[in-house]
């Protein structure tokens, strides 16, 4: 997974977090999986995109926008090298240290 901080290269978005699944199913069961937790804080997504498609799904929550992919999808589009000028949050999963609130991210890279 990467989490990268395009506020400073693009005028739509602060965060885009790229992952990649391992099965279309497991793909599907993530992004549904980030809709609740959002939902729980009082957030939901502007659009949801590709549910059909077995090698991309994004999710624009405004100012962070998700994409799921299949791990050829992330090769071929190679969203990581294209935004290659964002800054790239370090990121911890909930259970092996504080995630970072984007605030905290953002002073961490400044």
């Amino acid at each position: 997974m990467a989490v990268l901080d395009v506020s400073g290269v693009s005028p739509v978005t602060d965060f885009l977090v790229l992952c990649t699944g391992t099965s279309p199913r497991q793909m599907k069961t993530v992004c549904d999986d980030l809709e609740e937790m959002a939902q729980a804080q009082n957030e939901r997504p502007l659009s949801r995109v590709g549910d059909d498609s077995a090698t991309w799904t994004c999710i624009d929550f405004v100012d962070v926008v998700v994409h799921v992919f299949s791990q050829d999808a992330r090769g071929y589009y190679d969203l990581d090298g294209l935004w290659g000028d964002a800054v790239k949050v370090e990121w911890k999963e909930e259970g092996t240290g504080a995630g970072m609130t984007n605030d905290e991210a953002r002073m961490t890279n400044e």
